[in-house]
């Protein structure tokens, strides 16, 4: 069974930086402009068979959305956002029209952060998975080093098994991170400074979530 969902935002990757604590500590953030994210529709049981609110996020011009996306926006005469998002399991009522700010959040707080990570390309197997490399540079072997080695047996088992770490793909993928501690939040400015690291490059849209 899902979890509840106290709050909910979206938010724009801007940078990282470090802060000051009372006691002198430096602590490295996440700076994340958040919100207002409007509620544009909502989900029903009656009518999708399920329940749930659509979020939008960031201002665009009317002439880069397609005809369904400018008829919600103008059915429930809210401005054209370039992000919409679901949320399923909130814990809080909505109607249409409402405004999530980063007022509905404090510090301290615990939040689940999601967001699509940098993308690398196709890498090898040192950089994609930490491998240590061949290193072995005798016996007339010398261009092999950053080579998986032995990835099967020939006739038995005549394959290469499920799940084998290979090179390939890294990166460009949704991350989740759980348990971010809210740092600071600057609601005059629209900002929530995170403690740490999030996934994505700046820019970027993130899901925040407090559970």
């Amino acid at each position: 069974m899902n979890k509840t969902i106290k709050k909910a935002i979206l938010g724009k990757k801007l940078g990282m930086t470090s802060v000051l604590r009372a006691d002198g500590v430096s602590i490295p953030v996440t700076i994340v402009e958040c919100g207002p994210c409007p509620v544009v529709s909502l989900r029903t049981n009656e009518k999708d068979g399920y329940n749930a609110v659509l979020l939008g996020f960031q201002d665009i011009e009317e002439r880069k959305l397609n005809k369904p996306e400018r008829g919600l926006f103008l059915k429930n005469n809210i401005s054209f956002k370039k992000y919409l998002k679901e949320f399923r399991n909130l814990e809080t009522e909505y109607k249409i029209g409402d405004v999530i700010t980063v007022a509905d959040f404090e510090e301290n707080d615990k939040v689940n952060v999601s967001g699509i990570s940098k993308g690398k390309g196709f890498q090898g197997v040192v950089r994609r998975h930490h491998f240590a490399g061949v290193g072995m540079q005798t016996h007339g072997q010398h261009d092999r080093e950053r080579h998986p080695g032995s990835v099967g047996g020939s006739s038995s088992p005549s394959k290469l098994f499920k799940g084998l770490r290979m090179a390939g793909q890294m990166g460009n993928k949704r991350v989740t991170i759980r348990n971010i501690e809210v740092v600071e939040v600057l609601a005059d400015k629209n900002l929530i400074l995170f403690k740490g690291s999030l996934p994505g490059a700046p820019n970027s849209l993130l899901e925040i979530i407090k559970i």
